[in-house]
């Protein structure tokens, strides 16, 4: 006889042929139209559950998990973050956490570029010009950004996603500065033609673009604070494609508005998916909706080590990409 399909809820819409993996090897629940779960429904997910599926938009916060059933003993998070996890909890409840690393590297690496040159070169900026029918022609001193050949570039987290985006800016003639927790490998340094800066505040004031691609932890919120923003030269433009929740966001409006630095490109926000209003006003800076690693491609990859994470562990076996281990 057949050992009974443990019962997967996920909490978002996943690509169809995830869902449809997913149907065929587990008694599965999907979530029938996109949007995020309420507290409530999150509640009832975790009190039916053996495995629960959530996503960067749940927050599975300690009083959550306290309300867990008896069966839930996994929650296989769709993402690489799991700042909206509460570990601890988690592991004190005896709930095994899985992840999904890698598979958003060369996405987020590629928006992380993209942003970059969108911020450098005021695409955007023009872009809506030419829509609002105000372009009246080339002129020599139009629209003017700055070249990125010679520039120095910052990079806040050298981790996967850092030596990604190292990659492709020096592909632009980008000079390659970083800053980390711990120094990368000499060889990564010398194959990147990386410089290692152990003092961010020093790194932060002579560079030209700053990207931050370090995850979102206690140590890390507001890792750019007013004080370290305060450090950029006039002419630097900020990237970030990790975390809203690493900048002083407030801190970063106001020095856009008083232009006391050149220009943003920003994918994530503090308080997602609410957007300050002086933000959205300004004109040097790029918003984009949390779409860094929106590919398809990608989607997929993770929603297969979503799969790979419950079969290894409902089979009696550690999961690949786990986090934590349950206890109790």
């Amino acid at each position: 006889m057949p050992a009974k399909k443990p019962h997967v809820i996920v909490t978002r819409k996943l690509p169809d042929i995830v869902e449809t993996r997913m149907m065929e090897l587990f008694d599965c629940r999907l979530s029938l139209d996109d949007h995020p779960m309420t507290r409530e429904e999150l509640t009832a997910a975790v009190q039916q559950a053996d495995v629960l599926v959530p996503t960067v938009t749940d927050r599975i916060d300690a009083e959550l998990i306290a309300e867990a059933g008896p069966r839930l003993r996994l929650i296989a998070s769709f993402g690489t973050g799991t700042d909206h996890i509460d570990l601890a909890a988690a592991r004190a409840k005896g709930v095994t956490v899985t992840n999904t690393p890698g598979v958003l590297t060369e996405d987020t690496a590629d928006m992380t570029m993209a942003l970059i040159l969108a911020a450098t070169r005021r695409l955007v900026e023009g872009e809506r010009l030419v829509r609002r029918g105000k372009w009246q022609g080339w002129g020599p001193t139009l629209m003017l950004g700055q070249r990125l050949g010679g520039k120095r570039l910052g990079i806040v987290g050298m981790g996967r996603i850092g030596q990604a985006v190292a990659k492709r800016a020096r592909g632009f003639g980008l000079s390659i500065h970083y800053h980390n927790r711990r120094r990368v490998p000499e060889a990564i340094e010398q194959e990147l033609e990386a410089t290692y800066w152990e003092s961010l505040d020093q790194m932060l004031a002579r560079m030209d673009v700053i990207s931050v691609n370090c995850p979102h932890t206690p140590a890390t919120f507001h890792l750019l604070s007013a004080r370290r923003l305060k450090l950029l030269r006039p002419q630097c433009v900020l990237v970030n494609t990790s975390r809203g929740e690493v900048i002083d966001e407030e801190a970063l409006t106001r020095m856009l508005v008083a232009h006391e630095i050149a220009g943003a490109g920003l994918d994530v926000y503090e308080r997602e998916p609410a957007i300050s209003p002086k933000l959205l006003r300004l004109e040097n800076v790029v918003l984009l909706p949390h779409m860094g690693s929106a590919t398809l491609e990608g989607r997929i990859d993770m929603g297969e080590k979503v799969i790979i994470n419950i079969k290894t562990f409902t089979d009696g076996h550690r999961p690949p990409d786990r986090v934590i281990e349950g206890v109790a």
